[in-house]
This record gives C-alpha cells, structure tokens and sequence, in this order.
C-alpha cells in the first residue's frame, strides 16, 4: 500500500514526534482525511526517511503526534547526478517542466536566459513548492534545487565542472547512439525559438555532445521532459 510521504526536518532518534506545521497538519487532516492508526512517510530532503504511524489529531493547536516506526535511508534516487539547463519557458510551460523532471529524477534545474528566450524571469517560490509536492508524490528522497536564472554563457562555464554536456539539438546525432557513464550530467534544453548559431558554435567548441531526440521538432517543454527521462536511463 502507498503512503503519503511528506517533507520535513527531523530527528532520527527520536521515538514519537509531535508536528506543528500547518501546511502539513492540513493535508493529512482535511485533505487526506487521515485518522489515528494510519501510516505516513516523513523524508528530510537528504535521502532520510522514517515510517510513522498517528497517534493523534489534535484540532486546537492544530498539531498532529507520530509514533516513529522505522528510519532507514531512501533507495529510490538515481546513481547519477542530472542537472537540467533549461531555457526558460512561459510560466505554465516551465512550470509543468518542473514538476516532471521532478518526477523523472533530476538533481537540479538552472533557469538560462538564451538568446532566443522571451520570459527571462521566474516565480522560484512557486517553483520551489511544486518541486516539493512532486517529490513528496512521486518518492523522491532528495528535493531538486531551482537555482536563479543565469545567462548562457554562465551556463556553459559552470557546466564545464560536470562529467559530461549534452545539447539537445535536431542537428546532432540520435539519442540512441550515445551511452552515458558518467555520474554527474549536464542537460542543455533551448528556447521556443530554439538555439543560435552561436550558442550551438559555443556548445560545440566546448566539447559538449550534440544530441537529437527525435527527427521531429518537440516543444521545448517536452524536450526537456523526454531528454531527462532518458538520460536518467542512459
């Protein structure tokens, strides 16, 4: 059975644990209905976990008591560590690339501002928690950081400290020829617009493997969603 998981910080040596956090006092009283003897899953964001089990609900101090059952670490997360370079997209679009990549089992996703890009801002607060609905949902041990945009240029240079880049363009060769075995991967995903001549020039000049999905042109949002999932299986 499937338990509802929730973020949040705690002591791995406690034995009973007493949340007073609102957001989550609300999801498992009026969102999931849940009562005392059911189970859920706390994780802290750094691959520890606990199974507990409620003891009680208390309505006045809107606080909930948890008999810890079980800790251990979390098993689920990739070897590899996949950060996406993502051009940044029109909010609803970018959005929905967060919450899958999420899902998908990325590590981190850097906002770039290409040459190409119309929307270079961002909403990181909203972001940041439909990450972390996402990796609650999906049994994530760790939750994706978003960073601040940066421009291409700064994109390039940070990921020459990753064990490999790959740049998603039609022009490249076919995922299928390419084998990743490295653990620490960079995914490039331009605009709408798709990338410039210069930016393609940079990624190529900096040695970074030009990868096609598709002979198809995708949406830059699911590009991003498809690269990721198949990097994570390359």
């Amino acid at each position: 059975m499937r338990l509802n998981r929730f973020l949040m910080k705690f002591d791995l040596n406690q034995d009973n644990l007493r949340i007073d956090d609102f957001e989550i006092y609300n999801q498992i009283r009026n969102v999931l209905r849940l009562k005392a003897g059911e189970q859920i899953v706390l994780f802290d964001g750094e691959s520890n976990e606990a199974r507990a089990e409620i003891l009680s609900i208390n309505h006045e101090d809107k606080t909930v008591n948890l008999l810890i059952l079980e800790t251990g670490k979390n098993q689920q997360e990739s070897k590899k560590e996949i950060i996406l370079y993502c051009s940044i997209l029109k909010r609803e679009n970018f959005e929905l690339t967060a919450q899958k990549v999420t899902e998908i089992g990325i590590s981190k996703i850097i906002p770039v501002i290409c040459e190409r890009t119309v929307k270079t801002g961002i909403r990181k607060e909203r972001l940041k928690k439909i990450i972390k609905e996402a990796s609650e949902q999906s049994g994530r041990g760790i939750v994706p950081e978003v960073s601040e945009p940066i421009d291409f240029e700064q994109a390039i240079e940070q990921a020459k400290g990753n064990d490999s880049n790959l740049f998603f363009d039609i022009s490249g060769k076919s995922v299928k020829s390419y084998e990743v075995g490295p653990r620490k991967i960079g995914v490039f995903i331009g605009p709408e617009g798709g990338w410039s001549e210069n930016e393609l020039k940079s990624a190529q000049n900096n040695n970074f493997e030009i990868i096609k999905l598709s002979e198809l042109n995708f949406r830059a949002e699911t590009a991003a969603i498809v690269a990721s999932y198949l990097t994570c299986l390359l």
